[in-house]
Order: C-alpha cells, then structure tokens, then sequence
C-alpha cells in the first residue's frame, strides 16, 4: 500500500506535465487497488484543492467533482472520509474554503463546540465562531 503526495495526484488529475503525468498514473494505476487503495491524507486533499483553485483556475463546481471522485473510488482511501465527505457537501452550498470547512468538521469531531476564526467566509457556518 502506498500514500499519495498533493504532487503526484496532482498530476495524475491534470497531465500538464507529460513525463511526470505519466510516471503518476502508472504508480497509482499499478498500485492502487480495492484491495490495497493508495492512501490520501486530508492534508493531501486541502492541499489538492489548493492547487486546483489557485494553481490551475479550477472553477469550484470542478474542484468538488474532482473531491466527489476522490471520495467514491475505491482505488484510493481518504483518511477520515466522513469529515470530508461533510466538508465537501458543505463546501458545495457555502462560500468559504474546503480547507475552512474540514477544519470545522475536524474540531467538531474532536468535541469542540466552535472553531474560533477570523474569516467571515468559514464563520457563515455554525461549525465557526466570528471573533471581533
């Protein structure tokens, strides 16, 4: 079993890079299986968003497909996959970051009752508390 680096997904996903890309796909298309999936950390997939969004103009709609993807393959294991899962769905009705609604999920998880922030964005969801 092997863990996926935000590069090597990244190019596998974008094949902007021809020798890379092609070194990506043949690593997770060898090796990453049901039966022993390529593992994905959530720093991966915030970092993965990161990209996409920044890095290649990737419109938000895409970005949660390609998550969509990600989360339903069964070639790969997204660790806490439930957290994801509920960041993602809110990362699709909301309008702060993934990343904000993961660490939400995350803090939740964990028994908190609020992640303190100071963006405005991530504090549109109850998972937040705005601090001014």
């Amino acid at each position: 079993m092997i863990a996926l680096d935000t590069n090597v997904l990244a190019r596998y996903l974008v094949r902007d890079d021809a020798k890379q890309s092609a070194l990506a796909k043949s690593v997770i298309e060898a090796e990453c299986s049901a039966d022993e999936p390529g593992i994905i950390s959530l720093v991966v997939l915030c970092e993965l968003v990161w990209v996409l969004d920044r890095g290649y103009g990737y419109l938000r709609a895409d970005i949660a497909a390609v998550l969509r993807k990600l989360l339903g393959s069964g070639d790969v294991h997204v660790e806490r996959a439930e957290l994801a899962w509920q960041a993602l769905n809110d990362f699709e009705r909301g309008s702060a970051d993934f990343a904000d609604y993961l660490i939400g999920y995350c803090g939740k998880a964990e028994k908190a009752v609020a992640t303190v922030t100071f963006d405005r964005r991530a504090a549109s969801s109850d998972l937040f508390r705005l601090l001014k």
